[in-house]
């Protein structure tokens, strides 16, 4: 709910607090002027005072509420602030993997893996057309160096690049 429609309501509330306040002060100094004077036997009864810093209480705390809606009621809603980013995106690099030592089967595998992350070793098979010991001993090899990982899943095996 906006600050201008809560400062409205408060000060509607307000005014209806405040006609309660002013009914209950007659109804309660009429109540006194027939029950003090038998009480007191004079024209002067202390409830009247009584009475009268009660409704001072009363309405003060009526005006502190009025103070507050008027607050609520003109004061400037708050804005919004948008702002602009610019999102870059950042290209993951390349990580340079040192080939030094590996032979050309191995390097074709290795490429392969490279380019799909994880490849299944039946597709590795298959792309390649090497049989499944050699490339069996090719990923060992690999694995030996730290360069790929095997995992099983199921009946073939998952080979995927280590990070």
């Amino acid at each position: 709910m906006e600050n201008k429609n809560v400062g409205y309501m408060l000060l509607g509330i307000s005014f209806l607090i405040a006609i309660i306040i002013f009914m209950f002060k007659n109804v309660l100094t009429s109540f006194v002027d027939s029950s003090c004077p038998l009480a007191h036997g004079g024209d002067y009864c202390p409830m009247y005072d009584t009475i009268s810093q009660q409704t001072y209480l009363a309405l003060s705390i009526v005006g502190v509420l009025i103070v507050v809606s008027l607050v609520l009621i003109f004061s400037k809603p708050r804005e919004k602030v948008i702002v602009k980013t610019r999102i870059i995106e950042k290209k993951p690099e390349k990580k340079v993997i040192d080939v030094k030592g590996l032979n050309s089967e191995e390097k074709i595998i290795l490429e392969l893996i490279r380019e799909n992350k994880t490849i299944f070793q039946a597709d590795l098979i298959e792309k390649t057309g090497f049989g499944k010991a050699k490339m069996t001993r090719i990923i060992d090899r690999l694995e030996g160096r730290g360069f790929a990982e095997r995992k099983r899943r199921g009946m073939t095996n998952v080979v995927v690049l280590k990070e």
